[in-house]
């Protein structure tokens, strides 16, 4: 049963994903909160699998409370605009991923289902999009702990993770199995500490393993 800690100010839209979680067989609902500072207390309470966390909330929004969260819970942040500018600094915190408000039910569920699985919540073409909106705000690049760590194999598909490509997509540039490519991937992930994918990309866009005009 993966449990769900709802984080919203609106307590419409809390009953809204409430329901449709609640219904299906894998899922329920353990907490909800009307800010982020809640959110991090009953985080610690409830012990949730995944965070669906709004962005933007009154008092302690959904960015500060994804960098208090504790050890455990993969957050989803929850966002009225793709590129809100929020969302970016969300996965530098530790988000697995976002979603937009209206996105459709059926992509809510399975948005739950992925993230809980371990895996990242972002497709090729929002992490393009991504990277290229904030690229120009980048600081210097810093060297990520654990990067000397890496096989120059490893820092080649870490690149690659960077620009947005799938494992597939990795394996078919570098001519290996889609299955060699997901294990230089796991590795890359371990030594560098990531929780997931997302990560990846961060680590990769900050230290400067991938620039903007690769893209």
């Amino acid at each position: 049963m993966i449990k769900v800690l709802l984080a919203d100010d609106q307590a419409l839209v809390r009953a809204g994903f409430k329901a449709l979680l609640d219904a299906q067989p894998d899922m329920t609902v353990v907490a909800e909160a009307a800010d982020g500072a809640e959110a991090v207390r009953l985080s610690g309470r409830h012990a949730p699998d995944v965070v669906l966390m709004d962005i933007r909330m009154p008092g302690t929004d959904g960015l500060t409370a994804t960098r208090q969260m504790p050890e455990g819970p993969r957050i989803i942040i929850l966002t009225t605009f793709e590129l809100d500018e929020y969302v970016f600094e969300a996965l530098r915190s530790g988000a697995s991923g976002f979603l937009v408000k209206d996105t459709e039910p059926a992509e809510l569920i399975q948005a739950v289902r992925v993230v809980a699985a371990g895996e990242a919540l972002l497709s090729p073409s929002v992490t393009r999009r991504l990277i290229a909106e904030y690229a120009s705000r980048a600081k210097e690049p810093v060297i990520a702990d654990g990067l000397d760590l890496l096989t120059e194999r490893e820092r080649e598909v870490l690149s690659l993770v960077g620009t947005g490509m799938t494992n597939d997509e990795i394996a078919a540039k570098l001519f290996m199995s889609p299955a060699t490519a997901k294990t230089h991937v796991s590795r890359a992930m371990m030594k560098l500490h990531a929780r997931d994918r997302a990560q990846l990309v961060v680590i990769a866009y900050e230290s400067g393993l991938v620039r903007p005009g690769w893209l």
